[in-house]
């Protein structure tokens, strides 16, 4: 069937939406209102309706609700879809393809109707309602699902539906550069956002993909002390949901699996697998590196001045939790500048000491998307030197942050003079294929400094399923994209 009866309009009536129990301060939070939003950020038109008449106080917030999320506010004279269909139909009349009207039944199940119709550019506007067809729902969140099974049966089965789950700031951020879109993208991909409102088992139906951002779903990880990759991972009651189902459905398929992601949320393994990018390295040449580093399970150790040694640190040293993500304190961190601050420090145990490399405070961010690497350049924390010397005003005290929040960066003129930092790309793309084979990982980003005077390559951070948002949208969705379907296309095929 045509492209044109994709779906590409909503409207909800107003009371499906209970506005008259929502403050105008909370319209922006209000999950039902965030759902809409989704829409939006698709391409697909969406309003709020109300059948007249009605107050000019409920207009006016109405009016006020949707202008802060540009929604259309779309008065009618009846609610019945047959009247309804031919209004929208009329006020649409620029658009081309199926549009969704949804109606609250009172004291009814199931307690909403969706009627569904296509309009075309040149169609007569009285067709609307004549060609209409009914779905029933009982909750709102139904909308995205009945949405991807439409476009689907309208358009073709072979389009790809990606179920995805994140935490709801993360997965706007991605909506609304585009990348989540609901109606199908020109590779063939359609974006269906998960929700633990409703049994995940219906919605994976109209699944072929999940991407999960299984870290914004961790509520404890506990390392086991007797192994040192080895930790017990505390899901919320929803991602262990989707977790059982994965597990007991061969057919369910992730872009990356969960056991993939397991060790970039362990620092110290982290560390231990760049150590294998040493090998890339060619005689005469820059190097790219794991920095040095060593694990503590105390501050208190007796002989941590040697352990520093023989790990080839020196301070300033950086101190991280050895947990690398989905907890609170996991970006607690710290710059230490003498050794007896070490029996005082306040980083969560057990830790990974870092080697702090002087790299002219510049910041090498790199993502991986499939077989695409993209970089950009920031601004970072200054030289030891710098560091140093600001610590002696507070007694050369450790220097704390959250590196989430906080992290120390260099003003103006803290940079060095008379050395830049010349990047490899060649080198660097060797390790970004190195790593992701050893990950397993098909999205991922990872930071790199160069190292002032020797020009080493250190690796200092890897994560998984970042924002790439300073990669601009029109270069890095479509290689998220296709990043995506080529993994489902390899998987096809094997």
């Amino acid at each position: 069937m045509l492209m044109g009866e994709a779906v590409r309009g909503v409207i909800v009536d107003h009371a499906l939406l209970q506005y008259g129990t929502i403050q105008p301060e909370n319209f922006k939070s209000n999950g039902t209102l965030s759902l809409l939003r989704k829409l939006l950020f698709s391409n697909i038109q969406t309003a709020i309706s109300y059948v007249l008449p009605v107050s000019a106080e409920q207009v006016n917030l109405l009016q006020t609700m949707a202008k802060l999320h540009s929604f259309e506010c779309l008065p009618l004279t009846a609610s019945s879809p047959d009247i309804a269909s031919r209004e929208i139909a009329q006020t649409w009349s620029h658009i081309s393809g199926t549009i969704l009207y949804l109606l609250p039944n009172h004291d009814a199940s199931p307690k909403i109707t969706c009627t569904y119709f296509s309009i075309a550019l040149d169609d007569e506007v009285t067709s609307a309602f004549h060609n209409s067809n009914r779905i029933y729902m009982e909750k709102l969140e139904e909308l995205p699902l009945t949405i991807c099974h439409l476009n689907k049966k309208a358009i073709s089965n072979d389009l790809v539906t990606v179920g995805y789950i994140m935490k709801p700031s993360r997965e706007e951020d991605f909506a609304k550069r585009g990348a989540f879109p609901i109606c199908p993208t020109p590779n063939g991909l359609m974006f269906l956002p998960l929700t633990f409102e409703l049994p995940i088992s219906k919605q994976l139906e109209e699944v072929d993909v999940i991407l999960h951002k299984a870290t914004d779903e961790i509520v404890s990880i506990e390392l086991n002390s007797s192994s040192e990759s080895s930790y017990q991972i505390g899901y919320t009651k929803g991602m262990q949901e989707l977790q059982r189902h994965i597990e007991n459905h061969n057919d369910c398929f992730e872009v990356d699996p969960l056991n993939s992601i397991y060790p970039v949320l362990d620092r110290l393994k982290i560390q231990q697998l760049l150590l294998g990018l040493e090998d890339l390295n060619v005689g005469g040449c820059c190097k790219v590196r794991a920095p040095h580093f060593l694990k503590v399970n105390s501050f208190d150790e007796p002989d941590l001045v040697q352990r520093l040694h023989d790990a080839t640190l020196s301070l300033p040293s950086i101190v991280k939790p050895q947990v690398a993500c989905g907890v609170a304190d996991a970006h607690s961190m710290a710059i230490v500048f003498k050794v007896e601050d070490f029996k005082v420090l306040n980083v969560p145990l057990p830790a990974v000491i870092q080697e702090y490399v002087d790299h002219s405070s510049t910041l090498f961010k790199f993502y991986v998307l499939g077989d695409r690497v993209f970089h950009t350049v920031k601004k970072s924390m200054p030289n030891a030197d710098v560091l140093i010397k600001s610590s002696e005003k507070n007694g050369s005290k450790p220097l704390l942050f959250d590196s989430l929040k906080s992290l120390p960066t260099a003003t103006a003129n803290q940079h060095s003079e008379g050395w830049d930092p010349c990047l490899d790309l060649a080198l660097v793309n060797k390790a970004a294929e190195r790593l992701s084979k050893r990950l397993g990982l098909t999205i991922f980003g990872f930071d790199v400094v160069i190292q002032e005077g020797s020009g080493d390559h250190v690796v200092v951070d890897v994560n998984y399923l970042p924002s790439f948002k300073e990669i601009p949208d029109d270069v890095a969705v479509p290689a998220f994209w296709d990043a995506i379907k080529k993994k489902v296309d390899s998987k096809a095929v094997k």
